[in-house]
């Protein structure tokens, strides 16, 4: 039973990123995702707010962005943290943490990129 559970540690490390930089809820990031279409492959950036994540760092660890779309839409994106499908994630401002562990009040703003506080 014990070798079992040790394989299975080993195949959840193999899985794990390494290459991932250190970003809480109210980070602003870039995420480039991979999008296969058919035949196609291409990738598609989403930039905005870092407004939750949930998992801590083991393999099902997910955050969700919130995004400033046209016409003041706000889009909420949640993305696996370690999909193979993100190809690289940029922190676009420094790492800010917010007063708040979830930043959910920040969909309700006007501009919550330049309105949510930090200490």
């Amino acid at each position: 039973m014990s070798n079992q559970l040790l394989t299975q540690s080993k195949i959840v490390q193999s899985q794990l990123r390494n290459d991932l930089p250190d970003f809480k809820a109210g980070s602003v990031v870039q995420i480039h995702y991979k999008i296969i279409e058919e035949s196609k492959e291409r990738v598609q950036i989403f930039a905005g707010l870092v407004i939750s994540r949930h998992g801590g760092k083991g393999l099902d660890a997910t955050f969700t962005v919130l995004k400033n779309a046209t016409a003041g839409i706000k889009v909420h994106r949640t993305f696996p943290l370690h999909s193979p499908l993100i190809t690289k994630i940029e922190i676009i401002s420094p790492i800010q943490r917010g007063l708040r562990s979830k930043l959910y009040f920040a969909a309700k703003l006007k501009d919550p990129i330049k309105s949510v506080r930090v200490k």
